[in-house]
């Protein structure tokens, strides 16, 4: 069995719990509120943006010139194709630019990219790959489930088919491939802390759904300084 299977057996409870979540079957079936899903592309587009820069610190910490040009072909696609998707999404859904400059992550938001730089920074690429890699998978294996769904919502329509497209998928591939090649130049030891950077990621991506679902806020409301909302972002 590849190292990635053995991962993806690991979370298979996890992942069947987000394929089930109300706000994705609230996506193929149209019964999702667009005001969920308008909370959702804000951290989203929040969590992309702090995605990118981990996937660029993965080809600094690359050994091989390959994967550092192949990690930052995935930055730059982060960038620009999914990115771009959440601007048209901003767009339609009618988010200004003042909201965009108020925006504060959500408590959820903020822990997942948050345990991205911590796998980033303490480890290597091979770690690196293993926090990232959920977001890639998972989002592919909801995109194949709903290829067959027409919400009557376009936004609905266009979300399923950008993860359920084929280019998406043949970058979810790649990382796979690669994460199943790193395992076999590492030590057991490597292999158990990047199993759990990968069951962390799948956590948090079900917990991703239920901040957006639920519109998660911050338990006590405190305003925060302005000089330190830069690092926020």
């Amino acid at each position: 069995m590849n190292f990635s299977e053995q991962l993806r057996q690991e979370v298979d409870t996890i992942w069947e719990a987000s394929f089930h979540h109300p706000f994705v079957t609230g996506i193929a079936d149209g019964s999702l509120s667009l005001e969920s899903f308008r909370y959702y592309v804000l951290q989203d587009s929040y969590y992309l943006s702090h995605f990118a820069r981990v996937q660029a610190y993965g080809a600094a910490k690359a050994p091989d010139l390959h994967t550092t040009a192949r990690m930052a072909v995935h930055a730059q696609g982060t960038a620009e194709a999914e990115l771009k998707l959440h601007a048209h999404f901003s767009k339609q859904l009618g988010i200004t630019e003042a909201e965009r400059e108020e925006f504060k992550p959500a408590p959820t938001a903020y822990a997942y990219t948050s345990h991205l730089y911590r796998a980033a920074f303490a480890g290597h690429i091979g770690d690196i790959i293993a926090a990232l890699l959920p977001c890639y998978w998972l989002y592919d294996e909801i995109g194949q489930r709903l290829k067959g769904n027409t919400p009557e919502e376009p936004i609905y329509q266009e979300w399923i088919a950008a993860y359920g497209g084929e280019w998406f998928h043949e970058k979810v591939m790649e990382q796979i491939q690669r994460i199943d090649e790193i395992a076999k130049q590492v030590t057991d030891s490597d292999l158990e802390r990047m199993t759990q950077h990968f069951i962390i990621s799948s956590q948090y991506e079900y917990s991703f759904w239920e901040m957006a679902y639920r519109m998660e806020d911050w338990p006590i409301k405190q305003k925060v300084n302005s000089l330190l909302i830069a690092d926020l972002e």
